[in-house]
């Protein structure tokens, strides 16, 4: 949780770094625009700068993005965009927690015979704990309690795996959470969207075809934002699923052949 609050806070400082910039360049801007021209030196040189003069330059994708949000109405801009945010939150925590959990579970394996071979119980251990990762805690676990019988054995890397796997899991439903509510939200903000457009149609006394377009474009942004915000969450999500599945086949496969290694060296008490 901590991670996750970081990572908000250092979103939050970049997206307040980032209006401020753009609104001392708009400031910029405009105090650049009602300072008075200079006079021209003659008639000749005016001409030849008017010739010369370069058309304006676009705007910039953060620009019109800005200008986008303005439109769709901030009050329902603004919860989509939170969901964004704590969406992207949770999938960098998850991203970074599950490549850190990943592990070279074949280079693990012959460490942990090579060890038994070498040192025993109490090296196969040391080097589960040396090492970083979910498979290297739940072999521990299995080594811990090597003595007790291959029973034991199975049950506690059975136990230690669920937990592991609950570690693994953690946030995806969260994330699934923000996958579903942003576009429920911006449907909402278009369903308000077009009835305010209808109520001023009817303070109006007549349908203007310009009245009626303005209203249903503005409406209709919080509904393209809020389905942009939603497939990049999904995208993110089924790549973390995928994460999730392989390292439990992971987690899986190496549980088997720790068991194996261990009734190859004869641990059990008979």
């Amino acid at each position: 949780m901590r991670k996750l609050f970081n990572v908000l806070a250092i979103t939050g400082c970049l997206m307040f770094a980032g209006s401020y910039v753009v609104k001392a360049q708009d400031s910029t801007a405009a105090t650049e625009a009602t300072q008075p021209a200079e006079p021209a030196a003659s008639t000749q040189n005016a001409v030849s700068d008017a010739a010369t003069e370069v058309a304006p330059a676009e705007q910039s994708f953060h620009q019109v993005l800005k200008q986008k949000y303005i439109e769709g109405d901030v009050l329902w801009m603004t919860p989509v965009l939170i969901c964004l945010i704590l969406g992207m939150a949770f999938v960098i925590e998850r991203v970074i927690y599950l490549n850190l959990a990943t592990t070279n579970t074949d280079k693990l394996l012959v460490s942990i015979e090579s060890a038994l071979s070498n040192g025993g119980v109490d090296a196969a251990k040391e080097v589960c704990r040396n090492t970083r990762g979910p498979v290297a805690s739940i072999f521990y676990q299995g080594l811990d309690r090597s003595s007790e019988g291959i029973d034991m054995v199975e049950k506690s890397v059975v136990s230690y795996g669920g937990v592991q796997m609950g570690l693994l899991d953690k946030g995806l439903s969260w994330i699934s959470l923000f996958i579903a509510l942003a576009p429920m939200l911006g449907f909402l903000g278009t369903v308000i969207g077009m009835i305010q457009a209808f109520d001023a149609i009817e303070a109006a006394g007549d349908i203007s075809p310009t009245l009626v377009a303005a209203g249903i474009k503005v409406a209709l942004i919080t509904t393209v934002f809020g389905l942009i915000v939603a497939i990049i969450l999904q995208i993110f999500y089924n790549y973390l699923v995928a994460k999730v599945e392989s390292l439990t086949s992971q987690m899986e496969s190496a549980s088997i052949s720790l068991i194996d290694i261990l009734v190859k060296h004869e641990l059990f008490k008979k």
